[in-house]
């Protein structure tokens, strides 16, 4: 999976058609949707349209928690294929646990299982699971592996406890919202460190990120944005760099509803 992505989160239709295609001319090879994002017709023809072959692009989608009920998830994941315009995907996601543990893990989870065993996709994982749901899903794994999970993370939210969790289980986190939506772009030390690197505090915030493994998917309707998000994977930052930002951290969650999981 390429450590920086372009994420299609909130972007209508065209403007996911458009960024997919203007992230792809520039040089990502990462994107992501998802069922929810109700845009990946728009994606998958934007990959259609680009000149990059499919083989050279990976594509991550997510499996709506309205479709965990029993034998709903295959035909949903085959409507996104539909939509995606290809046969499988790269990265299968759940997308949260169930919404108010409506469905039980253990049934939408043999499910995802299934999928992958049917050729759909290429590896499964999971977004927004804490510690006690990924514990739930290890004894049903079997031969499979949890690749990845992918979680809200960024300087002023980083999410340590599930981060160190998924480092001892060997699954990959992918940060999303990776610069807070915006609201890490005026902050003070972000700027000062980005002066010292003729960067913008935009491309600390993800070498921040990127700089300790993890892979980000931060999202634009810019191209010049777009193309200074890839930049940001030039950024190296020196320890100390990472250490200042480190202080950061303020637990400031940008997806904290009723619905979600009880965050760790």
């Amino acid at each position: 999976m390429p450590q920086i992505g372009y994420g299609t989160w909130n972007r209508d239709e065209q403007q996911a058609y458009q960024g997919v295609l203007d992230a792809l001319e520039l040089g990502y090879r990462h994107i992501d949707t998802a069922q929810a994002y109700a845009n990946e017709n728009a994606v998958g023809k934007a990959i259609q349209d680009s000149a990059i072959q499919r083989g050279d692009i990976f594509i991550t989608t997510k499996v709506d928690p309205v479709n965990y009920g029993p034998g709903e998830v295959a035909p949903s994941v085959e409507r996104s294929l539909q939509e995606l315009g290809c046969d499988r995907v790269d990265l299968l996601l759940l997308h949260f646990p169930s919404l108010y543990d409506k469905y039980p893990l253990q049934d939408y989870f043999a499910q995802l299982l299934q999928v992958k065993q049917q050729g759909l996709c290429d590896a499964i994982g999971v977004s927004n699971f804490t510690k006690a749901y990924l514990d739930a899903c290890l004894p049903l794994l079997g031969d499979e592996q949890i690749t990845c999970n992918q979680v809200e993370l960024h300087a002023y939210m980083q999410n340590n406890a599930i981060v160190e969790h998924c480092k001892k289980l060997g699954i990959v986190i992918t940060a999303y919202s990776p610069l807070a939506r915006g609201a890490l772009l005026d902050d003070p030390l972000l700027n000062d460190i980005a002066s010292r690197h003729q960067a913008s505090a935009s491309q600390v915030a993800l070498a921040f990120l990127m700089n300790q493994g993890y892979a980000v998917i931060p999202s634009s309707a810019s191209k010049m944005r777009i193309q200074e998000n890839l930049d940001a994977g030039k950024l190296q930052l020196s320890a100390e760099e990472i250490k200042q930002i480190k202080t950061l951290d303020r637990g400031m969650r940008l997806v904290d509803e009723d619905w979600c999981p009880r965050w760790d």
